[in-house]
């Protein structure tokens, strides 16, 4: 079960030993590798694998495993225990929230300043290219869906025009990422992320501050309400769906 997991994880790497040079670059797939498969349910909180078994199929020295799990560790997804080895941590639901109530704030300030702005920065264009479109030809895959809504968000703040908040706004991104991925492995959270944005991108292209920030504090609150309702049990099922 898990180590067959671990060999999908591991088999897209080269099987022989890097030269040094190589080794960051290596420890950097891993990392890239390993977090994707969190994102993504095909590990959830408790699923457990040893540096032994990643270093001997990946053919290389313990060193850029380690170096990739530790930076994982440092972000808060892994852990590691003595004699029994790494695992998969619990979500921390309360950092999550703050995290929310942090990414609020955030695109709250930005869409007000795009509100007030003379012209439309050139970065709208692409959203209403993905989001105001007919119903037909809205997406159904999940992990697109996510993607292209992080996109959304990340775009309406760069756009704003100040790249500390940008900065700030994709750490929040990156660490809520594994939660969030959730509001769409349901065709109908997927069915309002399309009817919600649409109504957001229109209310800051007609320059209307105060209703785009209004739907847009609903819009991330309700995503804020699902995470209460997230247990173990949700990510399993998320994993199940996912891997039809």
């Amino acid at each position: 079960m898990m180590q067959n997991r671990l060999a999908k994880i591991v088999a897209m790497t080269a099987t022989t030993t890097p030269l040094p040079a190589a080794r960051a670059n290596l420890a950097e797939q891993v990392y890239a590798t390993l977090k994707a498969q969190i994102h993504d349910f095909q590990l959830v909180a408790g699923d457990r694998f040893s540096e032994a078994e990643l270093g001997n199929r990946l053919g290389v020295s313990r060193t850029p495993v380690r170096e990739a799990l530790f930076r994982l560790r440092n972000e808060g997804f892994l852990d590691v225990e003595p004699k029994l080895g790494w695992f998969v941590k619990p979500i921390d639901f309360g950092k999550l929230e703050q995290l929310y109530d942090l990414r609020i704030v955030l695109e709250l300030a930005s869409v007000l300043r795009l509100s007030t702005r003379a012209e439309d920065p050139p970065e709208l264009e692409a959203l209403k290219d993905i989001w105001l479109v007919p119903v037909a030809e809205r997406l159904s895959d999940a992990r697109q869906v996510g993607a292209n809504d992080e996109q959304f968000h990340a775009t309406l703040v760069r756009a704003a025009g100040n790249d500390e908040m940008a900065r700030v706004h994709w750490d929040v991104t990156e660490r809520i990422r594994i939660i969030r991925r959730l509001d769409f492995t349901r065709p109908d959270r997927i069915e309002a992320t399309y009817t919600e944005h649409a109504k957001i991108l229109r209310a800051v292209i007609q320059r209307k501050a105060d209703q785009a920030q209004l739907l847009l504090k609903a819009h991330i609150e309700q995503s804020k309400a699902e995470v209460r309702k997230i247990t173990l049990h949700t990510l399993h099922e998320a994993r199940a769906r996912l891997a039809k």
